[in-house]
């Protein structure tokens, strides 16, 4: 059967073996998926064992995303914007990198929240690169507006302006105490806070009538975000479980040809938290 895994490390808690083999049930795919510990100092290495071996895709996590930028031949226009990498897919014609993560947070927050992007307020959080991935797929939804907001204002400002260019609406980067006295429709938390049991310092009433709060973070019950987004007035919560299966679903999507349904695969996940 064809071989994927997903690289990264650490790596065991990953739930992407059990989400790509309900994919493939699901499908009727011949496949198997495994989670594979990638060595700090050995990642291109343990990447040209698997594919060797007869592996034929990758997904990549961290700390390793970076690294599989580089070591892709070609790389999609999302992948090229987000300048990292997290599905491989290996050819005859060399590795292709994609990144799936903003695809996978738009399809989420469109389909599974039922929450329009086109002609919204957009407000995301942070600059690093999980705020990278999502702005090229944000933009390409045509919202009313985008704003990158950081703890550090020049990094919001750096990331805002990459993305000038692409001849769709220019994003607006700033600090996020310059955030005071606006409203958002859809506001989306890329930051790490949550890891440390925090949230962002926000000022109060950024949220809209009927506003989206959406933290790429999950886990059982509310992140730090969403409590403060709930006590703030936001109307719709949401973590991103959702995300996870979603941009696993592109990376399934671009290595089978077809599409899974994400809904039961989701239920199932929400259920086991």
């Amino acid at each position: 059967m064809d071989r994927y895994a997903v690289i990264g490390n650490p790596i065991s808690h990953s739930k992407s073996p059990r989400i790509h083999g309900l994919f493939a049930a699901q499908t009727g795919q011949a496949l198997t998926y495994e989670a594979l510990l990638g060595p700090l100092d050995a990642f291109t290495a343990t990447v040209q064992a698997f594919r060797a071996a007869g592996g034929k895709g990758l997904n990549v996590t961290v700390p390793f995303k970076l690294e599989a930028f580089d070591l892709a031949d070609r790389h999609t226009p999302r992948a090229q914007a987000a300048g990292a990498v997290n599905t491989l897919v290996f050819g005859t014609d060399g590795i292709l990198g994609d990144n799936t993560d903003g695809a996978g947070i738009l399809r989420d927050i469109t389909v599974n929240q039922a929450c329009p992007v086109e002609g919204r307020r957009v407000l995301l959080l942070g600059a690093g690169g999980a705020a990278r991935g999502a702005v090229l797929p944000l933009l390409e939804a045509a919202p009313a507006s985008l704003v990158i907001a950081n703890r550090t204002a020049s990094k919001a400002a750096e990331l805002a302006d990459e993305f000038a260019s692409f001849g769709l609406l220019r994003p607006r980067g700033c600090g996020l105490a310059e955030l005071a006295g606006q409203r958002f429709d859809v506001v989306i938390n890329a930051t790490s806070a949550s890891l440390s049991d925090a949230a962002p310092d926000l000022p109060a009433g950024l949220y809209a009538p009927g506003s989206l709060a959406y933290d790429m973070m999950y886990g059982k019950g509310d992140t730090p975000f969403l409590r403060s987004a709930r006590a703030q007035g936001a109307a719709h919560l949401s973590d991103g479980l959702g995300m996870l299966v979603e941009q696993a679903a592109e990376s399934f999507t671009l290595w089978r040809g077809v599409r899974p349904a994400t809904a039961p695969v989701l239920a199932l996940l929400r259920a086991s938290l």
